[in-house]
């Protein structure tokens, strides 16, 4: 059974895994030299693997269901022994300009799921609502009685979250002039304007891609909800909350650790058009290329590689002492 010390989790990759335009796993295969691959006919991606560093790397798959899925399948492979390793969820995302900018990486320890809901369509919401989507078993989108949550919400290890970010917190994050540029629309959003930094903040995943102002608006007010008003939402993206389903599952069956879980997001594109641009007009033309990628995929590179080397260069005691959960 190979050992694992960190499994990089990503979500997608354009084409090839090295050598061609760059998704999320080709920025760090090379780099970490994952070079020995593991057929995963059972996931949405082979897995690779360095046997020296102990660092695995898989590919999901876009969306909570293939997340989900991938991540259980890995999670009982009975090639890999996970029982202590660390997960690094490292992501490009979707950012709310009211928070930070493109190119901006995010620590996230509350994991909102934006799907599990009731849903109105807004042309028929009753009068006074902001909108139709609401927690089931509420009776309106502000109802303080809403049950238990039961995959809504997720609160992941936030003592980890919060050593993560202060060990990256001043880290200097990779900007050009095309990144300014994008930024500069945003007059009346002072933190998108700002070079890309390393925030905290929460994080709503749902499989439908959403965007504008109001989306934004229901975003930030489903996630103060369902936190209890603890953060709003900084990034989106599709999948986490269905990969952490699967960490938990697999927590209970004693093959990971959950508490060794992380997410960092880094924003690709804003979830909102700057003043002057429609949602429709801003959306179909960030499609064609996000703005902010290339600089979100170095910087999920740079913000984790640093957590990773971290934990590896001092293995021996973060094996047994998981940061934010045991006393050093």
């Amino acid at each position: 059974m190979n050992p694992v010390r960190v499994v990089v989790v990503t979500m997608w990759e354009r084409g090839a895994d090295e050598g061609d335009e760059p998704g999320e796993f080709q920025f760090w295969k090379a780099p970490r030299s994952l070079t020995e691959r593991f057929a995963l006919p059972h996931g949405d991606h082979d897995l690779y693997y360095n046997r020296e560093s102990q660092i695995l790397g898989m590919v999901t798959g876009v969306g909570t269901a293939k997340s989900a899925a991938t991540t259980m399948a890995v999670g009982l492979d009975p090639r890999f022994d996970l029982t202590r390793a660390y997960w690094l969820v490292a992501g490009v995302a979707g950012i709310d300009p009211e928070d930070a900018s493109i190119g901006s990486a995010v620590w996230s320890a509350y994991l909102v799921d934006g799907d599990l809901g009731y849903e109105l369509d807004a042309r028929e919401i009753p009068a006074g609502w902001e909108t139709g989507f609401f927690a089931i078993g509420s009776t309106s989108p502000t109802d303080p009685d809403k049950r238990e949550p039961r995959g809504e919400v997720f609160l992941v290890n936030p003592g980890l979250r919060d050593w993560a970010f202060q060990l990256t917190k001043d880290l200097t994050l990779p900007d050009d002039p095309a990144l300014a540029a994008a930024r500069a629309p945003y007059a009346n959003h002072p933190n998108a304007r700002k070079p890309p930094f390393v925030a905290r903040g929460g994080h709503i995943a749902a499989s439908t891609f959403w965007h504008g102002a109001l989306k934004n608006a229901w975003a930030n007010d489903y996630v103060r909800y369902w936190t209890e008003g603890r953060t709003d939402f900084y990034t989106s993206a599709m999948e986490d909350t269905g990969t952490y389903r699967a960490i938990d599952y697999l927590d209970r069956a004693g093959r990971v650790d959950a508490s060794r879980f992380m997410v960092l997001r880094a924003g690709s594109n804003y979830t909102m058009p700057p003043p002057g641009i429609s949602a429709a007009e801003y959306l179909l033309r960030e499609s064609e290329g996000y703005s902010g990628m290339i600089a979100s995929l170095e910087s999920l590179y740079l913000v984790g590689s640093t957590v990773i080397d971290e934990l590896l260069g001092n293995w021996a005691h973060y094996a047994e002492h998981v940061p934010g959960v045991d006393a050093d």
